[in-house]
């Protein structure tokens, strides 16, 4: 990574966060690593379960989504509630963000169920989420995680990257 992989964009009135070029890799790596722990690992779970959604099978493919929406809640619900009681200045537009992809997963689950999907849309709704996510991430959660380091620490994230 160089400086050019980066740019700087004010996420609230007083934090600078770092905002990567997006990263469209269906692999988790150090490059979206955000500096805040507790959503660096969920948000490497996140790619996990997503990955299962891109490689079910039809006789699994309820299980994966199944996986994924109970993953999707309890990701979800945690960075509301950072949100809510932090007081995070711009919440309402990354909590609508988050309810706009559970409704998305509560439409597949159904039609799954309903015998109206097989494996193959699963498979694109799981592209979909590697799509969405680096710039959700980069954009609205790297804010978040600024926001929660310097509620917690005092200070900005740091982070450390492997390199090859």
């Amino acid at each position: 990574m160089n400086a050019k992989d980066f740019t700087h964009t004010p996420a609230t009135a007083d934090i600078e966060v770092p905002v990567r070029k997006s990263d469209t890799s269906v692999i988790w790596s150090d490059a979206r690593l955000l500096g805040f722990s507790p959503m660096d690992d969920v948000h490497e779970e996140f790619y996990e379960v997503v990955l299962r959604l891109v490689t079910c099978t039809d006789t699994n493919a309820l299980a994966a989504i199944e996986a994924f929406e109970q993953h999707a809640v309890s990701h979800f619900e945690q960075e509301d509630e950072w949100m809510r009681t932090t007081n995070f200045p711009p919440r309402d537009c990354h909590i609508e963000e988050h309810a706009a992809v559970l409704k998305s997963v509560c439409d597949v689950k159904a039609a799954v169920e309903a015998g109206q999907i097989n494996a193959e849309a699963v498979h694109d709704f799981g592209m979909h989420l590697f799509g969405w996510f680096p710039g959700h991430a980069d954009y609205l959660d790297s804010a978040l995680a600024a926001w929660m380091t310097k509620q917690t620490m005092g200070g900005k994230p740091v982070v450390l990257r492997r390199t090859k």
